[in-house]
């Protein structure tokens, strides 16, 4: 760009500015010789630096700012000083002294414990307070404490140029209240680049208008005024669109997968009996998921479905399911305990018991939070999205069950899926479903699968029928499409990291 054309694009606010430039390249002084508000200052200052007229480097510096006290100290002298200089070798009352110093007697207890410190008085108990210079207070009287030496400085006062003897008295001085305190201040150098050289020398012109106003276009005056040209090359901020927390985002996609092969949602409460949680998915009472160190409970008491009773009896005896059961005594009052869901699968429990022979076959599935009393680590939470999914069909299968995981995961990324036996209460084969990590160039297991128990089914459903299951971390699914090692951050409101996550593609 000729430098006839960068002219015809200068601002107002630059224009104002340049020509203060070639004597003055900090933010104060500019701000004083130009006139402008500081705001002003600082975007004629962006502006050109865009332009590549001049470079703006910032640092921050530690300013000492004397406070109210320290104020009247600068004036008038610490308090430990003005008593220090006040008493002679011959005893004087902490009255005498008071009335002499005008120190209150807060004050002058506190300054009375620093001199003892430092050796520079004795102290007489008569019918009231003496106090007279011993040698070594003398000796102190002749000379200026480190704490004055510094108070006779100038302030504000850069932390930087001062000696590690002055640091320290600044540390000290900095407990006493009111005394002072140091803030972060930002100094901002401008350095002109050949091309800022040239301008700050250069004929800027008569000033131009910098915008069209509705009396110009009225009266015709446009027609006679010098408008500044638009730049459109000039770089501009980086302006970011909203968008979805990325993990909703793949929340809505798994949806989306599932709904496309024809299952329907599941919803439910985040608040659960533990007879829906674990009692009709025929978790044994005694089992150890059912304690408080892995389960949320909540005071209350549920009331329970007239199932209840045929659930009790298949923990007891298996009722004519082909099963022992449990074999122990069921207890209604642990069943009535209210918990914070421990897997969405309770939602498939409560759909079962609402089926009708006439609706199947079926297929649903549910994408929710669950709950689990966790020490919270980077692969631990206690609170996740599990996706959950069951197919109610006389003629399924174990294939169709793989059928419907491989299919789920290759369209999550994963191309390689396989089975391995496992054990689940509530299943009968029961599956641990893993995926071929293409980067780690590893099996990765992500969650459980198998085919729910006769003793889950034919209490809930009213008859035989195989239902295919499965329950998934949604977490561990989809942390490696953002390559993140820490669940933690699945979470978090970074907005950094929100911007720069890339789209979950479809």
């Amino acid at each position: 760009m000729d430098l006839s054309s960068l002219i015809a694009k200068l601002h107002p606010f630059e224009r104002t500015v340049l020509p203060v430039l070639k004597k003055h390249q900090d933010l104060p002084s500019i701000i004083e010789h130009s006139r402008l508000q500081e705001i002003e200052v600082q975007r004629a200052l962006q502006w050109l630096e865009n332009k590549d007229v001049l470079k703006i480097s910032t640092d921050r510096v530690k300013i000492i700012i004397l406070d109210k006290n320290g104020i009247h100290a600068q004036l008038h002298g610490l308090p430990e000083q003005r008593l220090l200089h006040t008493l002679t070798d011959q005893p004087q009352s902490l009255l005498q002294l008071q009335q002499k110093t005008n120190l209150d007697i807060q004050e002058c207890n506190a300054v009375i414990g620093l001199l003892k410190q430092q050796q520079a008085i004795d102290i007489e108990k008569k019918d009231q307070l003496y106090l007279k210079l011993t040698s070594t207070g003398k000796n102190l009287q002749k000379q200026k404490s480190s704490a004055e030496l510094l108070l006779a400085k100038s302030f504000p006062l850069p932390y930087d140029s001062l000696t590690k003897t002055e640091q320290t008295t600044v540390e000290n001085l900095r407990k006493r209240k009111e005394l002072l305190h140091i803030d972060e201040q930002k100094n901002i150098t401008i350095t002109l680049t050949p091309l800022g050289k040239q301008l700050t020398t250069a004929d800027l012109g008569a000033q131009v208008i910098n915008r069209l106003t509705p009396g110009m276009l009225k009266d015709g005056s446009w027609k006679t005024k010098n408008f500044r040209a638009y730049d459109v090359e000039i770089n501009v901020p980086k302006i970011t669109a909203g968008r979805k927390h990325f993990d909703n985002d793949a929340l809505q996609y798994i949806k989306h997968i599932w709904l496309d092969m024809g299952f329907k949602e599941m919803t439910g409460n985040y608040v659960q009996s533990a007879f829906w949680d674990l009692d009709a998915l025929f978790v044994p009472q005694d089992h150890p998921a059912r304690e408080m160190q892995d389960t949320f409970y909540l005071d209350g008491k549920a009331k329970l479905p007239p199932l209840w009773t045929k659930i009790k009896d298949v923990h007891e005896t298996g009722a004519n399911t082909n099963s022992k059961g449990w074999q122990y005594t069921f207890s209604k009052e642990e069943s009535e305990k209210i918990l914070l869901r421990t897997h969405t699968t309770v939602l498939s429990a409560q759909t079962l018991a609402k089926l009708k022979r006439e609706d199947l076959p079926a297929k649903f599935f549910a994408v929710g939070k669950v709950f689990r009393n966790e020490a919270l680590d980077w692969k631990h939470l206690f609170e996740f999205y599990q996706v959950d999914g069951i197919v109610i069909d006389p003629n399924a299968n174990l294939k169709h069950l793989k059928g419907y995981l491989t299919r789920f995961y290759k369209k999550m990324g994963y191309s390689k899926v396989r089975m391995r036996p496992a054990h689940f209460p509530y299943t009968e084969p029961s599956l641990e479903v893993d995926v071929y990590h293409p980067v780690k160039k590893q099996w990765v297991e992500l969650g459980g699968a198998g085919i729910f128990r006769p003793e889950v089914v034919k209490p809930l459903l009213g008859f035989e029928c195989p239902v295919l299951a499965w329950g998934q971390g949604m977490g561990r699914i989809i942390m490696e499409y953002w390559n993140i090692t820490d669940i933690r951050d699945l979470y978090k409101n970074d907005l950094k990291q929100l911007r720069e996550a890339k789209l979950w593609l479809r």
